[in-house]
């Protein structure tokens, strides 16, 4: 049995076992669409059904958008339930007529839109169809560009016409990144030598910033994963800059760990002149800073998870990741969460994004782009060698994962671009205190205030005061690392684990 033939029967087997729920939103018992609800998690997801063969049927779950098998678990459960009626299953597998005409998007190993007429459809939709799709029913590349006429058009023919979402989605990406190419081209036709670097942010750039600028901007969808200390930072807010000036882009929401958030802010302040405001607080004050007006939105991954709601409400146009290394587990809370927001812009900055597991890179490719590697079991099984327990103990193949990266992925080491670095740059990092440390700082800064006083007032202090002096000092230094240093007990502190993130 092949990988993709296991792979489709553990879903049918899976599906089949179910309880979901099961309702017809159309008139045809068969040719319909089905709206499937898991009982435990509440999701619902939409289900057409053509016939029984793999491909032939669509489902809006994120697994049969990325798995090329043509078929989920929730395609087979509605498969399943239909079969049930007599003469259903020869129905199937024979593939249903039509009872509408359709556009939409087919799922394999390329997405492609589609036109499926219905089974009587007249001689002048056919013709009409004709035009932009070819006899397969694909739509033809060249169509992509005007293929708003096709659509009211074949409505005025069929007024049942159906066009699914997902189809309108692709082909808006694509006419999206053809129109931002062209506008890139015009905008800089000398490639990092253009005249439009010059004014682009306060600071100069050096050449390879503008190359990963230039390479964000035209892939729209993009990973820069530069060594640290090569300003990755500077490199996003240049990308965004470009694509605010000649693609379209207003609202910029930037994730990242909590100890940067003002980094982002001072920083962008220094580079160019745009709004930026950071999200914090309790959920009123999150609130009231969505609903202000701002090009800059900057939050912490922690939160991300409850203010799902305000940032889809918000609409974010570009969404900029910094320290992407928190959702490399695709399993947790947080990644889970950052991968629901919707935005036709990303940028994902991480200095390490190939780690030691493929499933890592993975949950941070899919956040820029999900169909970029393929199906993640066939991906995994592609490139990673097992023993005969099935635990992990090399790769393989990785040369190819270089090239499936390329079109979104820059990366550069600082060996490999030296000669324009500086001879040094100092970065500072402030991270809040716990209210554990903040409690023992005030103390002891109350008894430096005491001393200071003393002094002022008295112009001398005994030595046992100059002691105290120096200690509560210490202490106050003690502190803001962690306060394990004052009592060896307790081990409240930040600094640690966001300098094992910075590294």
């Amino acid at each position: 049995m092949s990988l993709e033939a296991w792979q489709r029967a553990l879903r049918r087997q899976f599906g089949r076992e179910q309880k979901f729920l099961l309702k017809s939103a159309g008139g045809h018992p068969v040719s319909s669409e089905f709206e499937v609800t898991n009982p435990q998690t509440r999701n619902r997801y939409r289900v057409v059904i053509r016939g029984s063969e793999p491909g032939n049927n669509f489902c809006s779950c994120p697994d049969f958008a990325t798995n090329t098998l043509g078929t989920c678990k929730h395609v087979e459960f509605t498969l399943a339930r239909l079969e049930r009626k007599p003469g259903m299953r020869k129905a199937l597998a024979r593939g249903v007529a039509p009872a509408f005409s359709e556009v939409y998007l087919h799922y394999g190993a390329r997405r492609e839109v589609r036109f499926r007429p219905r089974a009587d459809a007249t001689a002048e939709l056919t013709r009409l169809a004709a035009r932009y799709f070819g006899s397969d029913g694909t739509l033809r590349p060249g169509a992509f560009a005007h293929f708003e006429a096709f659509l009211p058009t074949a409505a005025r023919l069929d007024p049942d016409l159906r066009c699914y979402e997902d189809a309108l989605g692709f082909v808006a990406q694509v006419r999206d990144a053809e129109r931002r190419e062209k506008a890139l081209g015009q905008a800089f036709p000398r490639g990092i030598r253009s005249p439009g670097f010059k004014d682009l942010l306060r600071v100069s750039l050096y050449d390879y910033q503008r190359e990963a600028a230039l390479f964000a901007s035209r892939a729209g969808r993009s990973i820069i994963g530069d060594d640290m200390g090569l300003g990755k930072t500077i490199e996003a807010i240049a990308a965004v800059e470009i694509m605010a000036r000649h693609a379209g882009v207003e609202r910029v929401l930037v994730v990242c760990p909590t100890s940067l958030k003002h980094q982002w802010e001072r920083e962008i302040a220094r580079v160019i002149d745009r709004s930026a405001r950071v999200i914090g607080g309790f959920r009123r004050a999150r609130e009231d800073g969505f609903r202000a007006e701002s090009f800059y939105k900057i939050t912490n991954y922690d939160t991300v998870y409850r203010d799902l709601d305000l940032i889809a409400a918000w609409s974010p146009d570009l969404v900029i990741l910094d320290e992407a290394q928190r959702i490399k587990n695709w399993s947790t809370r947080t990644a889970r969460s950052v991968k629901k927001i919707a935005s036709p812009h990303a940028i994902v900055l991480t200095g390490t994004p190939l780690e030691n597991r493929l499933e890592e890179l993975v949950s941070i490719v899919q956040f820029v782009d999900q169909h970029r590697l393929g199906p993640t079991f066939r991906f995994l099984h592609e490139h990673q060698i097992l023993d005969e327990f099935g635990k992990v103990v090399g790769y393989r193949n990785l040369g190819r994962i270089g090239k499936t990266l390329a079109p979104v992925l820059v990366r550069r080491r600082k060996e490999e671009v030296l000669q324009q670095l500086p001879g040094r740059l100092e970065k500072r990092f402030f991270v809040p205190m716990t209210p554990q440390q903040m409690a023992h700082h005030e103390d002891n800064r109350a008894t430096v205030a005491r001393l200071v006083a003393k002094w002022r007032r008295y112009r001398f202090l005994s030595e046992a005061d100059q002691r105290r002096l120096l200690i509560a000092l210490q202490y106050m230094r003690m502190a803001c690392d962690s306060t394990y240093l004052l009592d060896q007990r307790t081990d409240h502190g930040v600094k640690a684990d966001e300098l094992a993130t910075l590294l």
